[in-house]
């Protein structure tokens, strides 16, 4: 089971309507107009259009998975005196003295330039269930990273 926020269920769903309504349509249509031609052995036009055939529908499968399995949280319902999926975290790295801040998000939801780091990750995963005030340890590729909870949104 995944848990994503709405907005990124509704992104999924608005993503496969589009590939199921309007992509995958003109796939099979440049895949039919491609066999047209004649010999498939010797059809560039052909294999390229079987590659995009099926990489569109496991893209679609993937994504009716994400979804089949996907629970949409309520921010409201969840506990804001400790790190759980959703909240923004502000830290400090006691190593650096750098302060960071990020969201716990899905795997699905995932984007460091978007300051949302995976529940999964090494740090997201060290965070969760601490309060404000607590230190969590991290265990990254370059060694333990001891991080000090600032504050919990």
């Amino acid at each position: 089971m995944e848990y994503l926020s709405k907005q990124r269920y509704d992104e999924i769903s608005a993503e496969l309507k589009h590939l199921i309504g309007e992509v995958y349509p003109k796939v099979q249509e440049d895949l039919a107009e491609a066999s047209a031609q004649g010999d498939r052995s010797d059809n560039a036009g052909y294999r390229e259009a079987r590659r995009l055939q099926g990489k569109t529908i496991s893209r679609i499968r993937f994504l009716q998975k994400v979804l089949e399995h996907a629970r949409v949280l309520d921010p409201g319902v969840l506990p804001k005196d400790r790190v759980c999926l959703l909240s923004h975290v502000e830290f400090t790295n006691l190593q650096t003295n750098a302060r960071m801040s990020f969201q716990i998000v899905s795997p699905h939801e995932m984007d460091l330039d978007a300051g949302k780091i995976s529940l999964k990750s090494p740090i997201g995963a060290a965070l969760m269930g601490k309060k404000a005030g607590e230190i969590a340890e991290a265990t990254v590729p370059s060694g333990i990273l001891r991080l000090r909870i600032e504050s919990i949104k």
